[in-house]
Order: structure tokens, then C-alpha cells, then sequence
């Protein structure tokens, strides 16, 4: 099994899942039911966590078939293009509705600004997830290609053109080369953001700082929210502009799985009570001590990951 193998396996929960909750959180929406509302946004949240593996994983699938008889090189632009956007709108998605449901452990309110905006992001992506996996379809399977979109343009208003990203990530020729100097800086800004929150709210848990109720410190993760979206965003940069370091490294995909996992430890100190009892000099129990120290370590395995990719994987 190759990461071929993993796209064409997990490609799949983006697009139907994002309808799939869709249609929950529309069911929610009109019977005004918070229960299906929180387990709506917390679906959206997963789909957006799933999808970074799943967008990665499809530049491995094209080292592996971009050379077979019969696939047009313009059918995989269209559908690389029209993937990062529907990965970019996702992205934008999950991370208003962890505010969503941020705001609500905070307040019993996700504020109705918020659901618009959520409402009108899903319906979007889906959408754009929808385009994206027919364009992908059409690589391999030339009985649904019509006469008109195999003459279709590589980029289109319902796509990123990502080759055009990448270079200017990178500073290709008549591209300035301080972009990618400037995501370092914004990766390392964003890495101590992330770190320094997520590390506090641990920490809490861990017993330091017992007079501090969790509620106060857990106000600051929006903090480190920002942190985590600029290290995504920058480090999309990263991999759009030069995939080929990444793709055959194990040492990221060490990263990526960290990553993942260390973000469902980060949702749990929102989703579930535990942590919200304590108040000041309260101590946690067993349960919660222990996701805290795996949070910490989890962490630090990412950050190890991605200060290594140089060194043991040979990325650069």
C-alpha cells in the first residue's frame, strides 16, 4: 500500500461527509436543537482535520499515475487546482465553527452571526468539493469526460490555480524570494503561539497554576487557535510550492499524524466537562492529567517532526 492508496481511500470523507453534516446541521438549524448543532460543528471541525492528509496525499497519487498512458496531465491540474480551493474553504470552515463551539462553552450561545457564517461557508464547500471530486474522476475515467471539459482551462473561477501559488512560494523566476523567508517567520510566530496556549492550558491541568480556574486560561486559546491557522496556512505554502520534499519524507508524514492527533486532544478540553470543573486550586483527576501530558508530548513531537524534516528526512 502507497499514499495512492490512502487518497483514493480517504478522498471520499470529505466530499460526502461535508454533505452528510450539511443536511444535519440545516436539520438543526430549523428544529433549533443545540445537541445537533455542537455535533454538527464538531463533524465540520473532524472533516477539516481529515481533509489536510487528504489534500497532501493526492501529490503523492500523482507521482504515481501522472506517467500512465492515458492521463492527461491538464486533468490533473483541474482537479489540483479545484481541490485547494475546496481545501482552503474547508480549512476556513472548521475553524469557525471550533469558534463556534469555543463561544458556546464560554457563553451557552453560539450567536447567531456565527451559524450564518457557518451556513454559508458548508454550503459553499460543498460545492466546491463536489467539483473537485468530479474533476478528480475525470482523470481516470474518460466516459464521464465530455467534449468541453476536456478542453476546459487548468484554473477557473471555481479553482486556485496552485502551480502559480507555488512558485510564488518559493520565489521561481520573477517571483520575489523574501515570500518564503516571510511564512519562516510567520510559521515560527504562529508555532510559538500555538505552543505557548496549548502549554498554559496542559499546564493547568498538570497543577501548575491551581489558583487560576480552567475557564480563565481556556479563554486564551482563540490565542492559540491563530497560531495553529498561521502554521497551516504558511506551511500549505510550503507544500504547494515544493510537494516533492514532503511527499517522500517519513519524517512529515510523522508530523502530520502528530498534528492530527494533537488536535483532537486540544478539541477535548472544548467538547467535554472534565476540564470545566475545575476551578481554582482544584486538581484534575488521573483521566485528564494524563490527556494533558500526551497533549504536551504530542506537541513536542510535531515540533521535533518539523525542525528534523531537514536533517532525517532529507527534505531540503
Amino acid at each position: 500500500m502507497n499514499l495512492a492508496h490512502a487518497h483514493l481511500l480517504i478522498n471520499h470523507f470529505p466530499v460526502i461527509g461535508t454533505i452528510i453534516v450539511v443536511a444535519l446541521f440545516v436539520s438543526a438549524l430549523v428544529g433549533n436543537n443545540a445537541d445537533l448543532k455542537k455535533a454538527s460543528l464538531v463533524l465540520f471541525l473532524g472533516i477539516a482535520l481529515l481533509s489536510i492528509p487528504v489534500y497532501m496525499s493526492g501529490n503523492a497519487a500523482e507521482q504515481a499515475i501522472k506517467n500512465l498512458p492515458g492521463v492527461s496531465e491538464q486533468s490533473i491540474r483541474r482537479h489540483e487546482n479545484g481541490a485547494l480551493l475546496a481545501y482552503v474553504l474547508m480549512e476556513i470552515t472548521g475553524a469557525t465553527a471550533w469558534f463556534g463551539l469555543w463561544r458556546f462553552r464560554r457563553t451557552s450561545n453560539f450567536g447567531g452571526g456565527t451559524l450564518a457564517a457557518i451556513l454559508i461557508l458548508c454550503l459553499i464547500t460543498v460545492g466546491l468539493m463536489a467539483n473537485a471530486s468530479n474533476l478528480g474522476g475525470q482523470i481516470r475515467h474518460p466516459e464521464i469526460v465530455s467534449k468541453v471539459d476536456a478542453s476546459a482551462p487548468a484554473a477557473s473561477w471555481l479553482s486556485l490555480n496552485a502551480r502559480a501559488i507555488g512558485r510564488f512560494a518559493v520565489g521561481g523566476e520573477g517571483e520575489s524570494r523574501w515570500v518564503w523567508a516571510t511564512c519562516q517567520t510567520l510559521h515560527f510566530i504562529g508555532l510559538t503561539l500555538l505552543m505557548g496556549i496549548v502549554l498554559l492550558v496542559d499546564l493547568r491541568v498538570l497543577g501548575v497554576m491551581k489558583n487560576v480556574p480552567f475557564a480563565a486560561v481556556h479563554r486564551l486559546l482563540p490565542w492559540g487557535m491563530l497560531g495553529f491557522a498561521l502554521n497551516l496556512f504558511t506551511g500549505m505554502l510550503y507544500f504547494v510550492g515544493a510537494p516533492e520534499q514532503y511527499i517522500k519524507n517519513p519524517m512529515f508524514y510523522w508530523k502530520m499524524a502528530l498534528m492530527l492527533i494533537a488536535g483532537a486532544n486540544a478539541i477535548y478540553f472544548t467538547l467535554f466537562d472534565g476540564p470545566w470543573d475545575l476551578r481554582a486550586k482544584d486538581v484534575a483527576s488521573f483521566k485528564l492529567k494524563a490527556i494533558a501530558l500526551s497533549g504536551v508530548a504530542l506537541w513536542v513531537g510535531v515540533m521535533f517532526c518539523g525542525l528534523m524534516l531537514p536533517f532525517l528526512g532529507n527534505a531540503f
